[in-house]
């Protein structure tokens, strides 16, 4: 299972009204290995990206976004990358950033670390799994 790393900037952005979760665009940006996102990047801008010729959309559908005594919590529906007429990757790493807001430009949110790099071929798939029942984040 890919392991779940928060942007620091994301904290900010969100304090100071960057992020509409609820009806911002999310979309997926991948890296390879030797591309590492860290805690401390803060745009899109700051990470060397693989390329997308061969991949489907990378949009992300919100299903709910609402928050319940006091716990507001994202919930994503799960996107399916497929490669068609060539591969995808090889990739690590899956940032997750809003291409809504211009200033700053596609901040950051998060990212999960596959753990190894990943090539998808001609016809193969990666399914980024949102959790449904706690949700891709959760703000108390």
């Amino acid at each position: 299972m890919a392991s779940f790393n928060k942007f620091q900037a994301f904290v900010e952005n969100v304090a100071e009204k960057v992020h509409n979760l609820g009806s911002d665009q999310l979309v997926v940006a991948m890296t390879a290995a030797a591309n590492a996102p860290v805690a401390t990047n803060s745009v899109l801008a700051d990470l060397t990206q693989i390329s997308y010729t061969n991949c489907s959309t990378r949009n992300i559908t919100t299903s709910s976004s609402s928050q319940t005594s006091g716990t507001y919590k994202l919930v994503l529906t799960d996107l399916v990358l497929t490669a068609s007429g060539g591969t995808v990757g090889p990739l690590r790493y899956v940032v997750i950033y809003n291409d809504t807001p211009t200033s700053p430009a596609d901040p950051l949110i998060a990212w999960y670390d596959y753990g190894s790099e990943i090539t998808l071929a001609s016809g193969e798939t990666l399914t980024i799994d949102f959790d449904g029942t706690n949700g891709f984040l959760q703000l108390a």
